[in-house]
């Protein structure tokens, strides 16, 4: 049974890919994850905010009081001299590369444009294999455009394109007017991949404590529709590997967007709520259908129920809308 199938130019022995999550925060986790079948893992995100957070803090910890007496200040070194930044990150790429064999591909969250190509480019010195562009933002102002929004997610990945020649993969959410558009202007832009979606964690209410709380929900199979339909939309549509992130708990969820188009299909819930022994299982459980259905490989069956190619197109539109929610006609009373 051959599994293997290319993502951002890589070649993957099967698509059960390990997205980012605090489980490849330890190196013996990403052994365990290659050891169990993972053909390439995904780190943790870089998040520049938090890098400019702890900066923040740490000069107004060392600066707390010296206006008293003058001659601290030349105490402590200047905040710039300290280790509090990326170093963390990038050594944990490299130690992440000494480790295992299979490709590496960090993510990045960036705040700011200098931030974003800044640590990109250390990124790509540190030897990762790829780069995933983490573009999580909520836009909250109302006076701002969706054209606004839409040219700053785009100039983000050209700026990060002109600096790095690392294979680019793009994380974003579905909420764009038009994402077939977005999915082929990021294309153009320089992104060799997207992954779809990025899931925006929704913060709950503790009525007692009268706070507003963070709150963390695992995934469900339920979750893999959206980017289920979206990547077989634009399969063969945009010249960009695919990569489903969401919803993919068993065998059969994988082969489901494997036939939508996805060129891999990544593990997060799955692997915190099960362990990373899942993998093991959902790769068996893939080899088992396919086998039963007289499939030989990931590449026959990819893309074979995309929009283009199914019998019924309409099936990922608008058009299926009424058959989906069984609307009927009612006759009049006595009709």
């Amino acid at each position: 049974m051959n599994l293997s199938t290319n993502y951002l130019g890589l070649k993957l022995r099967t698509p059960l890919v390990p997205s980012a999550s605090p489980l490849s925060e330890d190196l013996d986790n990403l052994k365990r994850m290659e050891d169990a079948g993972a053909p390439a893992v995904v780190l943790y995100s870089l998040f520049e905010e938090q890098i400019r957070y702890e900066r923040y803090e740490l000069h107004w910890s060392l600066s707390q009081g010296t206006e008293s007496y003058p001659e601290s200040l030349n105490y402590f070194p200047e905040p710039a001299n300290l280790l509090i930044g990326p170093e963390g990150y990038l050594k944990h790429i490299q130690r992440a590369k000494q480790a295992v064999a299979i490709p590496v591909i960090a993510s990045l969250n960036g705040c700011t444009p200098g931030g974003w190509t800044d640590f990109a480019k250390q990124i790509e010195q540190a030897g990762a294999d790829a780069l995933e562009l983490n573009i999580y933002s909520i836009q909250t102002d109302p006076r701002r455009t969706g054209e606004e929004v839409e040219q700053e997610y785009l100039q983000i990945v050209q700026e990060v394109r002109a600096v790095v020649k690392l294979p680019l993969a793009v994380k974003v959410s579905p909420y764009f007017t038009n994402f077939a558009n977005m999915a082929l202007r990021f294309a153009e832009k320089g992104a060799n991949g997207l992954a779809l979606f990025n899931r925006f964690y929704q913060p709950d209410i503790e009525l007692e404590a009268l706070e507003v709380a963070p709150h963390v929900m695992y995934s469900t199979p339920m979750a893999m529709r959206l980017p289920l339909r979206w990547i077989a939309i634009l399969h063969e549509k945009v010249e960009t590997s695919l990569a489903a992130t969401s919803g993919v708990h068993r065998g059969t969820d994988a082969i489901k967007l494997i036939m939508a188009g996805a060129d891999v299909t990544m593990l997060c819930s799955a692997l915190m709520r099960h362990g990373i022994e899942q993998i093991r299982t959902i790769e068996r459980e893939m080899v088992a259908w396919m086998d039963e259905h007289e499939y030989t490989s990931v590449a026959q069956m990819k893309g074979s129920l995309s929009q283009r190619n199914c019998a019924d197109p309409a099936a990922f539109e608008r058009a299926q809308y009424l058959r989906a929610v069984g609307v009927h006609v009612v006759p009049p009373a006595g009709g």
